[in-house]
């Protein structure tokens, strides 16, 4: 195994955000399907040849899906552009949330402090 540390692009690989947006976009046309009822036996006749007024069950579902899929993606795209390449490689070896640490020698010394003072 190498030491190499792995470039932004290897993490943040584009067929995985668009295989995620994919998945996003096929569940919210899943949902929309079922819950229209387009899985259903139709009684009435003019219902099953597909003489809908307005949108039947599929494209319905197809426009949300596809709705789903562009939000998602933007929504990870913009998510990608807050992340700085040069942070993804550092290592943090305290707690991310704790106040930086002064600029000071390993001895405990306050920054600022001459030996004189």
């Amino acid at each position: 195994m190498s030491d190499e540390k792995p470039t932004r692009r290897d993490i943040l690989r584009p067929l995985h955000l668009l295989l995620i947006a994919l998945g996003c976009g096929v569940f919210a046309m899943v949902v929309t399907l079922v819950s229209t009822g387009a899985f259903t036996l139709r009684v009435n006749t003019a219902i099953a040849n597909g003489t809908y007024d307005g949108l039947t069950p599929l494209a319905l579902g197809l426009v949300v899906g596809g709705g789903a899929f562009i939000v998602t993606l933007l929504i990870l795209a913009m998510l990608i552009l807050a992340v700085d390449p040069a942070e993804v490689t550092k290592t943090v070896d305290r707690p991310v949330l704790y106040d930086p640490e002064p600029e000071g020698d390993a001895e405990g010394d306050e920054p600022g402090r001459t030996a004189a003072s």
